[in-house]
């Protein structure tokens, strides 16, 4: 049986949004649902009534972050390959600790919390659509559009997760690097 709403949606994503800075911060294993509630200015009522539970709460918050990440790669789709590394760079950059608690694997070590995997196959579909679409134009090499998919995003994935963690050199142009990468990317696939 559905919770019955009482609680409205800009409550809901600030529960979001808050979950995701305080895990990132904190990690999954300190934080409670009233430090939760206290920082999104609520109760842990709303947070029972809108998700059931801690775990509830964190997949909820995964698959927020997957749902936000899918609608910026639909929306750079429109620009082939390069487009939908530029905006997951940008998407990384804007969200990092949503961006973190997608991909750290840190909840699935504390808790019975994973995405819900159409939503986060779902966020993935845009890049697999263009590596296909690039495959039938003849730009990209013949293989499994989801191996390149996965071999693509790997690149692009490690290198703003490298930024995002800062391991860099003080003044590190990760802008440059990023797109040597894209463009190295680019070549490696060529057909």
């Amino acid at each position: 049986m559905a919770r019955p709403i009482v609680h409205d949606h800009a409550v809901h994503q600030r529960l979001l949004e808050v979950t995701a800075e305080l895990v990132d911060r904190e990690g999954p294993a300190r934080v409670t649902l009233r430090d939760v509630a206290a920082a999104a200015n609520t109760s842990t009522t709303a947070i029972y009534s809108l998700f059931g539970g801690k775990a509830q709460l964190l997949t909820a918050a995964v698959d927020d972050g997957f749902r936000s990440f899918g609608e910026s790669q639909r929306d750079a789709s429109k620009d082939g390959l390069l487009g939908l590394g530029r905006a997951y760079r940008g998407w990384a950059l804007e969200h990092p600790a949503l961006y973190r608690l997608m991909f750290s694997g840190a909840l699935a070590a504390y808790i019975d919390c994973s995405p819900t995997p159409e939503v986060a196959s779902a966020s993935m579909a845009p890049l697999v659509e263009a590596v296909t679409s690039a495959q039938q134009a003849g730009r990209l090499k013949q293989d499994n559009p989801q191996t390149v998919a996965m071999a693509i995003w790997g690149q692009v994935h490690g290198l703003v997760s490298l930024e995002l963690a800062q391991m860099n050199e003080p003044g590190t142009d990760w802008a440059a690097i990023y797109e040597a990468a894209l463009e190295g990317v680019t070549r490696a696939w060529a057909a």
